[in-house]
């Protein structure tokens, strides 16, 4: 895509090339005469009008043989493909990051054997294409009733790659690169999210003959927890007590990620209460911030009872405190909204 320079002055040069159009019209001097001598005329002003600004030959030198710039030597192999993994990891790993997680892989490592040629010997078995002389590509060209045409194609001898293996290596028959298993060290950081990946540079396929290797993708995969749910950078766990211990208040040692919190159940505690713990969550990869951990009460029923315990909730049953009333039933919902800081 032009810049806006690059069409100012594109545009500067149309006008140019229109004025010697006219002039070569008139003959310079305002007689009619031929618009152009010859067909050269014609793509010297089509290269006056479309030349680029920096430098370089235009399209229309390019295409019709008019001079382009030096050719380059052709880049030694093809780049290796780039891998992709999946890397499973539990909360408390996502919590705390990993400086260097062990992960073992199957990939193409380059063929110490010819050290990455592709040549029996190495290096020095390595010799330049002599059709195209090491640039790996072919240019023919021919005179046409518009001017001479260039073709540009890869060179067939080498394949595009400017030099030539007469002897493949036995090892990795001519490729360089051979399958094997390694071990790569990914660094984690925390507060990773399932479905993030990390790119390691360089850490995919090593490249045929020489070429440059290609990345690797590391996709973050949670193992599912036990104890908690994550939503973002919060924790969830359902805690389970006892009708006496809600009615009375308990303390308790919930589950964090890295052992336990304490946590003080207040008497006459509803089921469904949600408790919030801070700083027990998941850090912010970006903020560096950690998240909340918030724990849901739930009364848990007996569903065996024995006779003593049946006589007692029956004698229970008619004491006015244990009958819920509205006004309990409008603070169990204020209690299940409402965030207590411990």
């Amino acid at each position: 895509m032009r810049t806006k320079e690059t069409l100012v002055v594109a545009r500067r040069r149309q006008e140019l090339a229109t004025v010697r159009l006219r002039q070569t019209r008139t003959g310079g001097n305002g007689a009619t005469g031929s618009p152009f001598s010859n067909v050269q005329d014609i793509f010297s002003a089509f290269s006056d009008i479309f030349s680029q600004s920096a430098g370089g030959g235009s399209p229309w030198s390019e295409f019709f043989g008019g001079g382009s710039g030096p050719r380059r030597r052709a880049s030694i192999g093809q780049p290796g493909e780039n891998l992709r993994i999946t890397l499973r990891l539990t909360l408390a790993e996502v919590a705390q990051g990993i400086a260097g997680k062990k992960v073992k892989l199957r990939r193409f490592i380059v063929c110490e054997a010819c050290e990455g040629t592709g040549a029996k010997g190495g290096r020095k078995a390595l010799r330049m294409c002599g059709t195209c002389d090491g640039y790996g590509e072919q240019r023919q060209a021919r005179q046409t009733m518009l001017g001479q045409i260039v073709n540009v194609r890869p060179c067939r001898a080498c394949h595009g790659e400017g030099q030539v293996i007469e002897d493949k290596c036995g090892e990795c028959w001519g490729e360089g690169r051979v399958d094997a298993e390694k071990t790569v060290s990914v660094r984690v950081p925390a507060g990773v999210s399932e479905g993030q990946y990390l790119s390691l540079r360089g850490e995919g396929n090593a490249g045929k003959r020489g070429g440059p290797p290609g990345d690797l993708r590391v996709v973050i995969k949670e193992i599912p927890s036990d104890d908690f749910e994550r939503r973002g950078t919060d924790l969830f766990h359902d805690l389970y007590i006892s009708f006496p211990d809600a009615a009375l208040g308990v303390a308790v040692a919930v589950p964090t990620l890295d052992g336990t919190a304490p946590l003080n159940i207040k008497p006459g505690t509803q089921s469904g209460h949600l408790l919030r713990i801070a700083g027990k969550g998941i850090q912010d990869i970006n903020s560096g911030r950690r998240g909340d951990l918030l724990v849901t009460v739930h009364v848990w029923t007996p569903r065996t009872l024995t006779k003593e315990d049946r006589h007692t909730l029956a004698r229970l049953r008619k004491s006015p405190s244990f009958r819920p009333s509205a006004r309990s039933k409008i603070r169990s919902f204020f209690n299940r909204v409402t965030d207590v800081f411990t």
